[in-house]
């Protein structure tokens, strides 16, 4: 990685924000290849995400203000995986999953002091279902519940098959009244995080 960006002319001019696109296109196909594909599909599609890793400590490395290298990120890595394991790494027990949990989001609480909301800290740019399901998980720790539907046109399905034809349904209903099924849900989303902060905030 470091001869690449410092003989490879395209690489020398890449910028954070330029790897981006290239990020969510290699963590999507690692994701098909989880999916469908093959071990070997797995491996190579691995080595292209590892790589973004890689590119993007070596642009960080030649900040002039604040440098750091794939060691630094490996270590801050190493410290904090260290820090939410203490029943891996200190004298802390866990003997079931949910156990091992609570001690993860103590370590993850105590790191994450200075936020203000159960929202802060949950990435914008997730696709519009994952960013619904991590909000609408916050929004019941701060006490708001997001009801499922009932009656009406769509009935609440009872598996995970099911759910995907509603959420395929609900999708082609989008594409015949011409909506867009991604605004739709990123605009409800937003009325969902201001009643979270309302009622975080006593409002």
């Amino acid at each position: 990685m470091r001869a690449v960006r410092e003989r490879c002319v395209w690489s020398q001019r890449i910028t954070h924000h330029d790897l981006v696109p290239y990020l969510i296109e290699e963590s999507h196909e690692v994701i098909d290849a989880v999916e469908s594909g093959t071990r070997a599909d797995l491996r190579e599609e691995l080595g292209d995400l590892l790589w973004q890793v890689l590119f993007h400590a070596a642009i960080a490395a030649q900040d002039p203000d604040d440098p750091f290298d794939i060691d630094d990120v490996a270590d801050t890595l190493t410290e904090k995986m260290v820090r939410r394991h203490p029943h891996v790494f200190a004298g802390e027990i866990a003997t079931t999953p949910d156990e091992v949990l609570v001690h993860w989001n103590a370590a993850k609480a105590a790191e994450k002091r200075t936020r203000r909301s159960v929202l802060d800290g949950v990435p914008r740019g997730m696709p519009a279902l994952a960013l619904a399901q991590k909000i609408v998980g916050r929004a019941a720790g701060a006490g708001v519940e997001v009801e499922g539907p009932s009656g009406g046109a769509v009935t609440a399905p009872t598996t995970e098959a099911e759910l995907g034809d509603v959420l395929l349904g609900l999708v082609a209903v989008a594409r015949t009244e011409g909506w867009d099924a991604e605004r739709a849900l990123r605009e409800r989303l937003r009325g969902l995080e201001v009643d979270v902060r309302d009622a975080e905030s006593g409002a």
